[in-house]
């Protein structure tokens, strides 16, 4: 009986073999179109994924690009991609071609987490009319609660006091920062989503905070980026719950917080926060199907806002205490910038800013330097287009390798180095190199931008005003270099905050 059954299945394995190679190379004949950038050859199957080192798939690239140029092709599993380096390829891409580079690729693995396709939220979704309608929603509410106006940036302040007194009460003790930094930027978050901050230490707060960190652990791995290429794979049942456990209680969470918040919104009463008028546009959506503001929508803005808006701006925090540790020279130069300009009395302003030039570039050096995002959020072409001369087709992903414009040695006097003087000329005025693209650009630049500006600027002259901050005595000196993956931090460190 066995032999039989192995007989049996001989030919059906024979039939599956050859539909998946067929089904690989219909997947592949993109890359036949003429004038297709070039790349390496690809395995059936996997493509080339063996090619690639996912620890650093930055580096991986930088290699490929010295043999193929600043654009070439790979094929990730049954996905064509094209990889886009420097700043010339990138622009052209997001600016000058953005109408046909805009979409975003199908991510098989959310759908098999629960997503629908119609709610993909903002960062995720299709470029198309739900897109559209969700981010003008997402810009004009943060607007009107305060974004841009005196009461979002006494939100900050008053919460970068908060962060101060965590701080001051390790009593110039060794800590790790990155817990305390998270719940801070968190609950700017939450001022937006709201309308109120959480306790540190509060139980909620702290399982809310673990499961987007879990979210955005879970989306920086290699299995993601398999399963999305031979979506095949996902038909194995409960295999998404079980490799993104993270995401999954993520989102049902959020689930319990839309009902909460809904039981408590009065329509009749003006919007508290972004959930009540996301709310609201849902009310006044019902019966059109047509129509992207839904609950389930409402879930996944919120988890862009929360994941997206909160770990990018507590990482380059954390980069940018990190730094000051490493360079005292450049720590003590911020001290003096802020006592002439802020003092010690007062909190600082959005409008000390353009007064405060050295700490200005200081920022922006810690973002280019952090370089937290190396590959961006992949876009997807939705028509043939040509880009630096090739012919990219419709559906094909693109990747933007932005850190190949942050580090580029064309670009930059010191790419690899630390040197907040890439962003002041000859007379100590702040000036903006136009390679400086950490939030992207074009019609997919980050939303959250200007709320991030302003947290990186608030949070970091709050602390600096306050405190000098060292290497642990006896402690050897932290590396300068960021754990990779989709999202870079730098790795474990402690400091100490001494008064100033």
């Amino acid at each position: 009986m066995g032999l039989l059954t192995g007989e049996a299945l001989a030919p059906v394995a024979v039939a599956v073999a050859i539909f998946l190679l067929l089904v690989d190379l219909m997947h592949r004949r993109i890359r036949w179109a003429p004038r297709y950038p070039p790349g390496p050859p690809a395995l059936p199957g996997l493509g080339n994924f063996l090619q690639l080192n996912f620890n650093d798939v930055p580096y991986s690239f930088n290699k490929l690009r010295g043999r193929f140029g600043d654009v070439f092709g790979l094929q990730l599993g049954w996905t064509p991609v094209v990889v886009l380096n420097r700043l010339e390829a990138v622009r052209e891409a997001l600016l000058q071609r953005g109408e046909d580079t805009s979409d975003r690729p199908p991510m098989p693995i959310y759908e098999q987490l629960g997503y629908r396709p119609s709610a993909e939220g903002v960062i995720l979704a299709r470029y198309g009319p739900a897109w559209r309608e969700q981010r003008r929603f997402s810009v004009s509410t943060m607007r009107n609660f305060g974004l841009g106006k005196k009461s979002l940036e006494q939100w900050v302040t008053e919460e970068a006091a908060c962060l101060c007194s965590a701080f001051a009460d390790y009593d110039g003790r060794p800590f790790i920062p990155n817990g305390l930094l998270n719940q801070a930027v968190c609950n700017v978050i939450a001022s937006l989503t709201h309308a109120r901050r959480f306790e540190y230490n509060d139980p909620f707060f702290c399982k809310l905070l673990g499961l987007v960190e879990a979210s955005v652990r879970e989306d920086s791995g290699i299995l993601r980026e398999v399963l999305n290429a031979i979506p095949v794979l996902l038909h194995i049942p409960g295999l998404a719950g079980k490799v993104f456990p993270g995401q999954k209680a993520l989102m049902d969470l959020l689930d319990e917080l839309v009902t909460e918040h809904r039981e408590a919104w009065d329509p009749a009463q003006p919007p508290r926060d972004l959930m009540d008028a996301f709310l609201g546009e849902v009310d006044k959506a019902k019966g059109n199907p047509e129509s992207s503001f839904t609950d389930a929508n409402l879930r996944l803005v919120v988890a862009d806002l929360f994941t997206a808006g909160m770990i990018t701006t507590s990482i380059t925090l954390a980069w940018a205490l990190l730094l000051m540790i490493l360079h005292p020279d450049v720590q003590r130069r911020v001290h003096n910038e802020i006592d002439e300009v802020i003092g010690r009395g007062r909190r600082p302003e959005m409008t000390d800013q353009g007064r405060m030039p050295f700490t200005t570039a200081v920022i922006h050096e810690v973002q280019r330097f952090g370089d937290i995002i190396p590959l961006g959020v992949p876009h997807m072409t939705s028509r043939d287009t040509e880009i630096q001369g090739f012919l990219v087709p419709k559906g094909t992903q693109l990747i933007l390798n932005l850190s190949s414009v942050l580090k580029d040695e064309t670009a930059w006097e010191k790419p690899f180095r630390f040197h907040p003087e890439h962003f002041l000329d000859a007379q100590g005025r702040f000036v903006k190199p136009e390679a400086f693209i950490p939030f992207s650009a074009g019609r997919r630049a980050c939303l959250g931008e200007p709320l991030a500006r302003m947290e990186l600027f608030l949070f970091f002259t709050c602390l600096l005003q306050r405190f000098s901050f060292s290497v642990p005595a006896g402690q050897p000196q932290p590396s300068d270099h960021g754990l990779s993956g989709f999202l870079v931090a730098p790795s474990p460190y402690q400091l100490c905050a001494l008064p100033r």
